[in-house]
């Protein structure tokens, strides 16, 4: 992997987290309610990340600066949250968590919420960059993620 800036790290520790999701144990807790509250939970999250895929189309980029010729997306599910991709993986992985029932994995998911709202943070700054007044009236009507409307 070729690091082309500093805030690229942020992506290399998402990866790590997420791969560490898939530990190996056997579960605490596993209610058939829990169960399916998780993977009702999941499919959401799912649902989410993929419709920010899909509506950053050719535009998605794994690294937290965007392409050069990107377009600012405010449409769709942006409307909702600047970031439908790093909210569907938490919303998702936090199913996950819930389903697999291990105590372990919630620690990991609060460290990948950590890493994913510093990469939303880094992120915006980035877009301020590439669309400057636009993306900041985006900003001010738009949460972060799920909260946090502005520029901080």
């Amino acid at each position: 992997m070729t690091v082309r800036h500093r805030s690229d790290w942020l992506v290399f520790a998402q990866f790590v987290l997420l791969a560490l999701l898939l530990l190996p144990g056997e579960p605490l807790w596993g209610a058939p309610w829990l169960t399916v509250a998780a993977v009702a939970v999941g499919v959401v999250g799912v649902a989410l990340a993929i419709a920010g895929i899909a509506a950053l189309g050719r535009d998605i980029v794994p690294w937290v600066a965007p392409k050069d010729d990107a377009s600012l997306r405010t449409d769709g599910v942006f409307r909702f949250t600047r970031n439908p991709v790093y909210l569907g993986i938490l919303v998702g992985s936090l199913g996950w968590v819930a389903w697999r029932g291990r105590v372990e994995l919630l620690l990991v998911w609060a460290l990948l919420a950590a890493v994913l709202v510093t990469k939303a943070h880094v992120e915006q700054r980035f877009l301020l960059e590439a669309f400057g007044d636009d993306y900041r009236q985006y900003a001010r009507r738009t949460p972060l993620i799920l909260w946090g409307r502005g520029i901080r």
